[in-house]
């Protein structure tokens, strides 16, 4: 699909057409949510029901799903896993959103912006614990161990971008390896199980496996993109959280490795006042140096690698959706 074609689509509508094959499913995953995403507390019930319409594009269910129909059938093991790697996403979210200090999320207040950090923290909690209850109703401990080794990556990942905040001299391989980490994991692990619970051999795991990780980390490098140069109205989430915390993403890392050391200086100097302004004062740097139109062609180069990864699958309609979800990685604008 090209751009202009995908650009005139609203995201809700373009995924309702790219998730059309597995619908069926997806609605299976909705409802093993909402019997999870519910208390007999009422002050739970509030916050579990907003985190629950706080929850993300359902990208990663959608790639269990297809990775599991490409290489077989649908079994009760991928509904099932498909709502845990949600349960996970959405917690993970409403962890960041403490972190980031965030007060928007799909065009809805924050649960620490709602409420405070503490119902966030324990809220996402709430959710890592139920999804550990619902992986664990699983007679197979290959999915529990996956996903316990894929959230270990995704915090680790997470700990070292903490790391690196005000590093402004960190190289790109480190950053790939931070997001290769936080979010690439998750949905490297989410491939990996649709292969597995659909029969298929291990070459085969393995090319979705690093099918989802290149996914991720295009996806990620499409998302700080977005953080630079996105508005709050479209994207529906708040924005410039990653200057106000100084982390270095690649378009600002690509932009200080063109800099002379007076430059440089300069740059950093706003980099490093971390307030609502700095996002304005970098764009005439940002595009002076093509620093936004290198990391968009860093991320489709990813994207082309992990399409690649598919050759050894037979030509499907839902291999064809898989590559056609990492297009709309790179093309989206929320």
């Amino acid at each position: 699909m090209s751009e202009a074609t995908s650009t005139c689509q609203t995201t809700p509508q373009r995924l309702r057409e790219l998730y059309w094959p597995i619908r069926d499913e997806i609605e299976q995953v909705e409802q093993i949510l909402r019997e999870e995403l519910r208390s007999d507390h009422p002050f739970v019930e509030r916050l579990v029901r907003h985190g629950f319409r706080l929850g993300g594009k359902r990208l990663r269910p959608a790639l269990l799903l297809f990775s599991g129909k490409v290489c077989g059938k649908i079994a009760r093991e991928h509904i099932v896993l498909a709502a845990v790697m949600e349960l996970i996403h959405t917690a993970s979210l409403i962890h960041d959103d403490v972190l980031d200090e965030a007060i928007l999320r799909r065009h809805l207040r924050t649960v620490n912006a709602q409420w405070d950090n503490e119902a966030s923290v324990l809220l996402g909690d709430y959710l890592f614990a139920r999804s550990m209850c619902l992986a664990s109703s699983l007679e197979s401990k290959y999915a529990s161990r996956a996903i316990s080794e894929a959230s270990a990556r995704m915090c680790e990942g997470e700990l070292r971008q903490v790391g690196s905040r005000g590093n402004f001299q960190l190289a790109e391989e480190e950053y790939i390896e931070i997001i290769a980490g936080k979010t690439a994991a998750m949905y490297a692990c989410c491939c990996r199980l649709g292969a597995y619970h659909a029969g298929a051999e291990p070459e085969v795991r393995e090319a979705l496996a690093r099918f989802g990780e290149l996914f991720g980390i295009a996806f990620q490098i499409t998302d700080d993109v977005l953080d630079l140069r996105g508005t709050e109205a479209v994207a529906g989430k708040s924005l410039g959280t990653d200057l106000n915390k100084q982390k270095p993403t690649l378009p600002i890392i690509r932009l200080l490795g063109q800099l002379d050391q007076h430059e440089r200086a300069e740059v950093e100097s706003i980099l490093r006042r971390g307030d609502e302004r700095c996002a304005e004062a970098l764009q005439p740097w940002l595009q002076r140096y093509d620093a936004i139109a290198y990391a968009q062609q860093t991320a489709l180069r990813y994207v082309r690698r992990a399409q690649k990864e598919l050759d050894c699958l037979p030509r499907t309609p839902e291999r064809e959706k898989l590559q056609e979800l990492a297009d709309f990685v790179i093309l989206r604008d929320q």
